[in-house]
């Protein structure tokens, strides 16, 4: 598979790289992007949106969706798949490959390239948010959205990682939002709650 995604690198991720490097950058980019990018570090922002939701019955369900899927997207994704396709980063992959040294505005990433964590948490929690209430969906959407292409803008992650990463997180949040259902159905409801 990596050999896969090293032609893939070559043939259609770096040039798309190139060609934001080129186009898009800019100051106020250079200054927001890793701010942005930080709404997907370690999904701790989601975490915390998650355990909010729990605190309050009617948001429950919603909460433990979340926390479910991100939980799910930590072992199949981090966990396992990262180890096991050992892609290397973008920037390290020019440099072996090419020799061009690629200047970074974030620090450089100690793990591996596939599939994109941050693009992942973004959107197994937006998405879980987004299937039970769009007035919560819609900006955690955009937030998801902004966040992988950070990834892209701070050249630490392929387009195919984050493309990769925006299915699987999808996926797994729909599985999370289906899981958290079924484990609030067998939980006996209280009097005056709501557990939905």
């Amino acid at each position: 598979m990596l050999s896969i995604l090293n032609q893939l690198a070559v043939s259609f991720d770096l040039p798309i790289l190139d060609w934001i490097q080129a186009n898009l950058q800019s100051g106020f980019m250079d200054f927001i992007m890793p701010i942005i990018t930080l709404f997907g570090e370690d999904g701790i922002f989601w975490i915390a949106w998650a355990l909010i939701l729990i605190c309050i019955p009617k948001t429950r369900k919603t909460g433990v969706g979340m926390i479910i899927a991100l939980l799910l997207g930590l072992l199949i994704c981090n966990a396992t798949l990262k180890p096991l396709v050992q892609r290397p980063r973008p920037y390290d992959f020019q440099w072996t490959e090419f020799g061009r040294e690629i200047q970074l505005l974030i620090e450089a990433q100690h793990d591996y390239s596939f599939p994109s964590g941050h693009t992942i948490a973004c959107f197994e929690a937006s998405v879980v948010l987004m299937l039970n209430d769009k007035r919560m969906g819609i900006p955690a959407l955009i937030i998801a959205v902004l966040c992988s292409f950070s990834r892209l803008y701070l050249y630490v992650h392929y387009p195919t990682d984050v493309l990769a990463s925006i299915v699987l997180g999808t996926a797994l949040a729909f599985l999370g939002n289906w899981l958290a259902g079924k484990l609030m159905a067998k939980l006996p409801a209280k009097k005056g709650k709501f557990q939905a």
